[in-house]
């Protein structure tokens, strides 16, 4: 997906920042992403690898995320090998997060 149009107006980081911000997430999951799985509808399941300061570049990316998205829930578990990134949405905000599996999918495959 190489344009920003799934990007909902509701987003408040400002449009000239938002191509930096999503390949900031591109970055971190072509290089970490292990696994995705939609365990609901609104809600997706990543787990990324571990290692030295992954766990805090994922918390750091997702403290400035919420504070533009605010539609955003992001839960953040760090694990022995690997930090658990789960991100819920609600029913209104469900295309994003479809658009937002298959982004992250696309940049895990790029691994």
């Amino acid at each position: 997906m190489s344009d920003l149009e799934w990007v909902p107006q509701s987003c408040t980081l400002p449009a000239e920042e938002r191509p930096l911000r999503v390949a900031e997430w591109d970055a971190l999951f072509a290089e970490r992403l292990t696994s995705l799985s939609r365990p609901q509808p609104l809600h997706l399941r990543l787990d990324l690898a571990g290692g030295e300061g992954v766990e805090d570049r994922a918390r750091y990316l997702v403290e400035r995320e919420s504070g533009c998205c605010s539609f955003f829930t992001f839960t953040t578990t760090p694990g022995q090998d690997l930090i658990r990134l789960d991100i819920s949405v609600k029913q209104a905000h469900e295309p994003v997060l479809d658009a937002l599996a298959a982004r992250t999918a696309a940049a895990g495959e790029a691994r």
